[in-house]
């Protein structure tokens, strides 16, 4: 074994590494998703995240009372929300978090005291801006917030589990130096009454059941209920968890169907060129359990040896390279890798798949009487196909003649490059796919949809004269823009309204970036909250604004396409129509505005904007980059044995053409032309595989996201350059093998 092994050292060099790779990569890619989910969900539990979140104006004894009496609700707690702006020179958003009792989403203490509800002087500050701002435990702090102004002294440092994830309006990536939230007890508001705003439960059965029981039972004593799996923070992180394991799951995929095929192929050749080898051992009383014992162990030691060192590396590995960048996003206590059963699953599969591939490859020859084994195999019939029977045949050079000829007689090795190609075609369309689809949607995002260089946010408590005064001065348009709720027949969904008033800033467009005409007494939904909510143009949906309880009745008269934000755009008119308030929540101008003003919360331009997006999606680019570099290897992996199997294949059709006169670089482009054809059919297969597995990453992108799957004509190109320019390359390399072939000896092989 040790000596077959040496001598063919390349095919199984090429075995360990499919394997090993397969299982590193899902191993790796699995053990940073699994340790995402791992690590949230126990600090999820250590911190008893709410089930769902009522929220009412009214939380009152008597509806804790009622909410009670529904049934699954197992435990409750009030608090009340309100945002504020810390004593800084930029203005930091705080949101403040008045605590009944500090049990169900509590404040996750990293430094300090642990949070004392009786303590009326004291705050548990936001880790991660107190870091920003060099704060500590011990200084004071103070807040503005509905007219009141307390200054109250650090307890404590630490996390949320509702703030995982926690974005400003004005930026999609968490600049900590600008939000933050603050915990404190109900005895540190400046009122004694405290008016509380939001329900935290936990409950018992699904999150559908329990809000059809408060629909039913308290309809309009509430505002908005949101589910944990709808929560923006749980949302946005689960989401991404989700694009992680579904990487993990399709990738390593395609590494293990190759890893078995090169090993097919190896254990096949090896036992075609052992056959008297083998007739001999069972001339001499070997049984035919001992020689296929023999030639499965080819294959299980070295598929063992790369799956478990894919399962120490992997998730040593590859999760240090997404930590970095995720931990710049999302706030844990914890960022560790995670073990699953399920890797080592895959790892026993490959073993498994290994002991079955090779004992399929001898399981015939051991079948055979030793008289037979011992004298070599009889050479393939090659018959008249249905090809050859036209009168263009014998107009085709001999090159393709004996390609085709050659091809249809060794249509195993044919199929496996195909299949081979296939994979690395599909998954270098797939990573460019994603390359471009992100490129594509920020160009969408940032210079289609939206034409402005600067957007300031309106303080909550800015007149309506001080809001125009600011939008006149930078001539700028003013925006509304708020969180919904819509249902239709079929689901709920929460989503974004946007309300504009006569600007050419922000331009709806549709898929293919066309600009979409919105009537002045229209509303348009976007295409994908439109899929999701099973509607159409003409179909009438009910929605209501977060916060309020007051549900409208609206017909659908448009429908747009948004990369990034899923739900209505109106007008102003057609919004007070429907009897809403139009309440500007930002100004946005084509100048670049870098001056304070009192009505003014806080400021971004279009370049801070797309640094962001940056940021955000950098994890993103990260996997296309592996998704490419691991692809092109498959490649070359691919390419190259299957290349050296059909050379060694052919070794003797080599060797007599050379005895007949053909020059090497006439052998070489016989070899190089059936390469070419095998790879371009694996090519154009591996084009609508590469789509389905784009789409299914972008499917799983989230319900914030609208990417459509496309295929450009530069990913084509860039592909196919790719590909072939791998196996011209790989076919180059057998040209010393064929100057130094040893006809003698190769034509001899066969007596």
């Amino acid at each position: 074994m040790l000596r077959d092994i040496r001598k063919h050292k390349t095919q199984f060099i090429s075995i360990f590494l499919m394997a090993f790779l397969g299982v590193f990569v899902f191993a790796g890619v699995g053990g940073e998703s699994v340790g995402l989910e791992v690590n949230s969900n126990q600090f999820y539990e250590d911190t008893n995240l709410a089930d769902g979140w009522i929220y009412s104006p009214v939380l009152n004894d008597l509806f804790l009372y009622q909410v009670d009496l529904l049934g699954p609700t197992t435990q409750m707690e009030r608090q009340l929300v309100v945002d504020s702006v810390a004593d800084f020179d930029n203005d930091p958003e705080i949101t403040l978090h008045f605590v009944e009792n500090n049990t169900i989403s509590k404040f996750y203490l990293m430094e300090g005291k642990p949070l004392d509800i009786n303590d009326s002087n004291g705050v548990w500050l936001d880790k991660s801006f107190a870091d920003a701002k060099g704060l500590k435990v011990g200084d004071d702090i103070t807040f503005e917030f509905e007219g009141y102004e307390i200054t109250k002294e650090i307890r404590g440092l630490g996390y949320s589990p509702e703030y995982v994830y926690h974005a400003s309006t004005s930026s999609v990536i968490p600049d900590f130096s600008k939000i933050g939230f603050a915990y404190l007890s109900h005895k540190a508001f400046p009122q004694d009454n405290v008016s509380y705003n939001v329900l935290n439960v936990k409950f018992k059965g699904t999150p559908e059941n329990f809000n059809d029981l408060l629909s039913y039972h308290m309809d309009g004593y509430y505002s908005t209920f949101v589910p944990q799996s709808e929560h923006s923070s749980v949302g946005q992180f689960s989401e991404e968890m989700d694009q992680h394991k579904m990487m993990a799951d399709i990738f390593p995929v395609v590494f293990i169907l190759i890893a078995m095929l090169i090993l097919l192929t190896t254990m096949t050749r090896i036992i075609a060129h052992q056959r008297t080898q083998i007739g001999i051992l069972k001339a001499s009383g070997f049984r035919n359990s001992s020689i296929i014992l023999h030639y499965i162990s080819y294959g299980f030691w070295l598929v063992l040896a790369g799956s478990v060192l894919g399962l120490i590396l992997g998730p040593i590995t590859l999760p240090q390279l997404f930590y970095p960048s995720m931990s710049s996003t999302y706030i844990l206590p914890s960022w560790e890798p995670a073990w699953s059963m399920n890797f080592v699953y895959i790892a026993v599969l490959m073993v498994l798949m290994s002991l079955a591939v090779s004992y399929y490859a001898v399981k015939n020859i051991s079948d055979e009487k030793p008289a037979d084994t011992i004298r070599p195999k009889a050479p393939k019939v090659s018959t008249t196909g249905f090809m050859e029977r036209f009168g263009f045949w014998k107009h085709l050079s001999f090159n393709v003649r004996w390609n085709y000829r050659d091809a249809k007689r060794n249509k195993f090795r044919g199929l496996m490059t195909i299949v081979g190609v296939i994979g690395c075609s599909a998954l270098l369309v797939c990573a460019f796919g994603m390359y471009d689809g992100m490129n594509d949607l920020k160009e969408w995002e940032f210079n289609q949809i939206n034409h402005y260089d600067s957007k300031l946010i309106i303080n909550d408590n800015a007149s309506e004269s001080a809001v125009d005064d600011v939008a006149d001065e930078v001539h700028g348009d003013k925006l509304m823009e708020g969180a919904i709720e819509i249902e239709s027949d079929s689901a709920k969904k929460s989503g974004s309204l946007l309300v504009l008033d006569g600007t050419d800033l922000v331009t709806p467009t549709d898929y293919d970036w066309n600009k979409v005409e919105i009537a002045d007494d229209e509303v348009s939904i976007s295409q994908k909250m439109a899929d999701m909510l099973g509607v159409n143009v003409g179909d009438t949906v009910k929605w209501h604004i977060m916060g309020s309880n007051k549900w409208i009745n609206t017909t659908i008269d448009k429908i747009h396409a948004d990369p990034t934000s899923q739900g209505f755009i109106m007008s102003k008119d057609k919004l007070e129509d429907l009897d809403l308030n139009y309440t500007p929540t930002s100004i946005i101008t084509e100048e670049h505005v870098d001056k304070n003003y009192t009505a003014i919360k806080s400021s971004s331009s279009m370049k801070d904007m797309t640094s962001s997006w940056d940021e955000l999606t950098e994890s993103m680019w990260l996997l296309i980059y592996i998704l490419i570099f691991f692809a092109s290897l498959l490649a070359v992996v691919v390419l190259y044995n299957l290349g050296l199997l059909s050379f060694t294949e052919i070794e003797r059709e080599i060797a007599t053409l050379k005895v007949l006169g053909f020059r090497t670089r006439a052998l070489r482009k016989l070899l190089l032309t059936q390469n070419l054809w095998f790879t371009a059919i694996g090519f154009l297969l591996g084009l609508p595989v590469g789509y389905i597995i784009l789409k299914i990453m972008w499917d799983s992108s989230g319900d914030s996201f609208y990417i459509l799957p496309s295929i450009s004509l530069m990913n084509l190109l860039i592909t196919g350059i790719i590909t072939f320019s791998l196996s011209i390359i790989v076919n180059l390399m057998f040209s010393r093998k064929i100057k130094k072939l040893d006809m003698v000896e190769s034509l001899k092989s066969g007596e």
